[in-house]
């Protein structure tokens, strides 16, 4: 079965989206609907366009100098079964994965209990930033988020003792 990604589009580079340089795919589709969103275009479930993870793999591998790629939104868990694939590749290639989502850690592991598609999508996840966009705790100065709820998921850590392990930046 071909699996696809319905995104809103990629950044073959990019520094401000994890650490290094970046494969950015922006997922379509998100059902937080934070005021003051970053992306409002990517809320809408039929908006953007669908790829293949073969395709999105292919622009990937083209790319030389990327330390990682980062799924971000709308929101990836939306598509964990698609992204899980790609991850998989991802990870196979020796890149990190950072994922963002309007979710906390906390949530996806209760919507994991029935969707073991999320919970594969986290075991393969490096850096998870997690929680919603408040527009009243917005901060230009914090590194990789917009605003202080926001945290940083040390992955690994966090599923080995079951909650989440912040990264010291």
């Amino acid at each position: 079965m071909i699996l696809q990604i319905r995104i809103a589009g990629t950044i073959n580079e990019s520094i401000v989206d994890g650490p290094g340089i970046r494969f950015v795919v922006f997922c379509q589709g998100c059902f937080h609907g934070c005021p003051g969103c970053h992306n409002p275009e990517t809320h809408d479930p039929h908006g953007g366009y669908l790829i293949t993870v073969d395709e999105l793999w292919k622009q990937i591998r083209q790319r030389k100098l990327l330390k990682g790629v980062t799924f971000s939104g709308g929101e990836p868990f939306l598509q964990a079964a698609p992204l899980v694939e790609l991850a998989e590749k991802v990870k196979g290639a020796g890149l990190d994965l950072v994922v963002y989502t309007g979710y906390l850690f906390e949530e996806l592991l209760a919507l994991a209990e029935k969707k073991p598609e999320i919970y594969r999508l986290l075991e393969l996840t490096d850096i998870l930033i997690d929680g919603p966009f408040l527009i009243n705790q917005r901060d230009l100065n914090l590194i990789y988020r917009g605003s202080r709820n926001q945290r940083l998921i040390v992955v690994q850590e966090s599923l080995a003792q079951r909650k989440p392990i912040q990264k010291a930046i």
